[in-house]
């Protein structure tokens, strides 16, 4: 039968190492450039922009072309992300937990696919008067 004091012990050791994990994921961030350095966008572990910076050739940018790029630039960046908490978690846990870690990351990636994945930006809805409804006699 287990001591309840290694059992105790071996619960608070991994306490600790998740907090190690949820500390320095916390910290994590992703930047990307566009590929002409007209943007550059930082993203935080959960995908949040963190920072948004333009270089002076954004201004001769139509707005769609600047959008399109901020959307791509932004997406680069949140793809590093699930590559980044993966290496936190095997450094803080080792092989703790594989199953837990597996569907996290796998999370983490389906929301922020690789790069090469194919690009599948919303479109905007067309412009124009909005069509009439019960809620809205206008």
């Amino acid at each position: 039968m287990t001591d309840p004091n290694d059992w105790a012990a071996a619960f608070a050791a991994k306490a600790q190492r998740y907090q190690a994990a949820q500390e320095q994921t916390e910290r994590l961030r992703s930047t990307a450039k566009s590929g002409d350095g007209a943007v550059s966008v930082t993203v935080g572990a959960d995908g949040t922009i963190t920072d948004l910076t333009f270089g002076s050739k954004v201004q001769s940018f139509p707005l769609d072309e600047l959008s399109r790029t901020i959307l791509t630039t932004m997406r680069r960046a949140q793809s590093g992300i699930a590559e980044r908490v993966a290496g936190v978690m095997a450094e803080q846990l080792g092989d703790e937990d594989r199953e837990t870690r597996a569907e996290l990351l796998d999370t983490l990636r389906g929301r922020y696919p690789g790069p090469d994945e194919p690009d599948e930006l919303p479109t905007a809805p067309e412009s124009g008067p909005p069509a009439p409804s019960e809620n809205n006699p206008w």
